[in-house]
Parts: C-alpha cells; sequence; structure tokens
C-alpha cells in the first residue's frame, strides 16, 4: 500500500451520485399533467356553456315564432269554416279568423321596434310553424265525420300554446309597446278560447 494514497476511494458513480442534480429546464410531467387537466376541464365547462345558451330560442326567435304561427292559424282557421256544420262553432271560428288576421297585421309595429321583421322571419321558423301536422289531423277529422268535435279541441290547445309564448315574450322584454300590445291581444283572444274550451266540454 502506497502512504499517500486515501484509504476510501470513492468511484466517480458514488460522487455523481451524492452531488446536487441540476434541474432541467422546463415543467416536470406532474405540473404539466395539471396545467393539461385544467384546461380540458375549462373546455368542457365552456363547452357545456355554449350548448346550453344555443338550444334555448332567444327573444328575437320568440317573437318570429309568434308572428308566423299567427299566421298559420288564420289560414287554419279560414280553411276550416267551410268543413264546420254548427252554427255556434262557426259563428266561433269566424270571430278567430277575424282576431288572427288583425293581430297577426297589427304585431307588425310592436315587433319592428324590437329588431323583427315579420316580412323577413327566418324559414327554418316559418317552415316548423306551418301546420302542416295540425292541418293533416283536422283533415283526418273531416273525413272521419268527427270536423266539429275534434276542430274546437285543436284551436283550443293551440290559443294555448299561443297564450304560452306570449307570456314568454312579456317576461323578457322591456319593450313597453311590445308588452301592451301582448296584453291586448290576450284580453281580446280569451273570450274566443273560453268558447271552443265550452264547445269541446259539450261535445266530449
Amino acid at each position: 500500500m502506497y502512504p499517500n494514497q486515501d484509504q476510501h476511494q470513492y468511484s466517480i458513480d458514488y460522487l455523481n451520485e451524492i452531488a446536487p442534480q441540476e434541474k432541467k429546464p422546463g415543467l416536470d410531467n406532474k405540473k404539466f399533467l395539471m396545467l393539461v387537466g385544467g384546461g380540458l376541464i375549462v373546455a368542457i365547462i365552456a363547452g357545456i356553456f355554449v350548448l346550453s345558451s344555443g338550444s334555448a330560442p332567444g327573444p328575437t326567435q320568440k317573437m318570429q315564432t309568434l308572428a308566423a304561427r299567427l299566421i298559420a292559424l288564420q289560414k287554419i282557421s279560414t280553411t276550416a269554416q267551410k268543413n264546420i256544420k254548427s252554427s255556434s262553432l262557426r259563428g266561433t271560428n269566424s270571430n278567430l279568423t277575424i282576431f288572427l288576421t288583425n293581430t297577426s297585421r297589427d304585431i307588425a309595429g310592436p315587433l319592428l321596434n324590437n329588431g323583427v321583421d315579420v316580412k323577413k322571419i327566418d324559414s327554418k321558423i316559418t317552415a316548423a310553424e306551418k301546420g302542416e301536422k295540425l292541418s293533416a289531423t283536422l283533415e283526418d277529422a273531416r273525413l272521419n265525420a268527427v270536423f266539429d268535435r275534434k276542430y274546437p279541441r285543436e284551436m283550443d290547445y293551440q290559443l294555448g300554446t299561443v297564450e304560452a309564448l306570449m307570456k314568454d315574450i312579456y317576461a323578457s322584454t322591456n319593450s313597453k309597446s311590445l308588452k301592451e300590445f301582448l296584453m291586448a291581444t290576450d284580453k281580446n283572444m280569451q273570450p274566443i278560447k273560453k268558447q271552443f274550451e265550452d264547445f269541446t266540454a259539450a261535445t266530449s
């Protein structure tokens, strides 16, 4: 053994192991996964918010729907008049047609004040509110000689949907003129709706 040689010899590998490790620049795996996971959660929440907000119709769509529904019901009530046998039901239906004709005309101003042109209603809304299903139901009733029994029930239901839609629009608008129009329209509609209800009850 050489006198000057240290009795404790350490390998280079061992010295490297006990030396402080220099951190590599950038993110470690844990932090990276946390960031990616957080980003995905935010993206999912944002996507759900967009989908949920886009699924419900806005005020403009509701106003267009109301205008299109009034026009469709006016056409259906006009066509139905010749198929009604009961004189009292014909009278009620005549009042309905006049009401729908006037309302379809008078609604143009209040809606235009709120950015809706009744002459430029979305084609998808017009197609959805065309009333083809209702027309088919009424035609089937005519062929089966039960038109007078079916028609008042169907129109009572349709006027109910108009009433609900007007209430929905009323609650979502700040327009004074539109609110006043909706209130007046509902007031004028209720007696006609009640007549259809009474006729349905009498024939049930």
